[in-house]
């Protein structure tokens, strides 16, 4: 607030503050996802966001402060809205290995091909942070968090003792990485049912299932 004076008079100055409207920042984050889900992070600018929601590229930073931000504000809803629809389906698979299988199959093969390869934005924002970006490991912790839970509720009990001994979660969530930027490069090879079905070895303890696996025993037959 300011005070100046004029023929005697005091008169009071007021900042005018902007107030923020969510239909605008719905409207960004719009933009965003449209641009990001068909160009990319690296190739999607801010003008470009800012155009796409019709409004100045000085207002985008009323909204937020960088473009990494506006990721972030994108892409966690949007993993949220991934997890939270397989941890559905899983809750009503109550065998083990088809527990896990289908957890497997959806973090490696189909996450990362899902919206034109939408995660791999977050692959492209964390290779290319600046210190000003403000990069925040929030989301991946939370991440490593909630497939630490989806795997334990799959394990018989007796062996959920094997996610004490090793940072499984973080295991995964690097494996997952790596299939978001391998479907950006390469969209026809992804996880295959044999490497699945190994996967489901190595937490259950036993191959007992994966030899009766048509993909694994097709493998085998073609090998030997």
């Amino acid at each position: 607030m300011g005070v100046g004076l004029s023929g005697g008079e005091v008169s009071l100055t007021i900042p005018l503050v902007q107030v923020k409207k969510p239909q605008i920042r719905d409207a960004i984050l719009a933009s965003a996802f449209d641009l990001f889900s068909k160009k990319g992070y690296v190739e999607t600018t801010l003008p470009q966001i800012a155009a796409g929601a019709n409004v100045s590229a000085t207002n985008v930073y009323s909204y937020f402060e960088s473009k990494l931000a506006i990721l972030y504000a994108i892409h966690g809803p949007w993993m949220r809205t991934q997890l939270d629809a397989l941890d559905e389906q899983l809750a009503g698979i109550k065998v083990p290995r088809a527990r896990l299988r289908r957890l497997f199959t959806a973090l490696f093969r189909e996450i990362p091909a899902r919206e034109y390869g939408l995660a791999n934005n977050v692959m492209q924002a964390i290779a290319t942070a600046r210190p000003e970006d403000k990069y925040r490991s929030t989301l991946i912790t939370w991440l490593e968090e909630r497939i630490h839970q989806m795997v334990r509720d799959a394990l018989p009990v007796g062996r959920r003792r094997v996610l004490k001994k090793a940072d499984v979660a973080h295991f995964l969530v690097m494996a997952m990485d790596g299939y978001i930027v391998f479907h950006h490069v390469a969209p026809r090879r992804s996880c295959d049912d044999a490497t699945v079905e190994l996967l489901c070895d190595l937490f259950l303890g036993s191959s007992s299932g994966r030899m009766k696996s048509p993909a694994f025993s097709g493998r085998s037959r073609r090998r030997a």
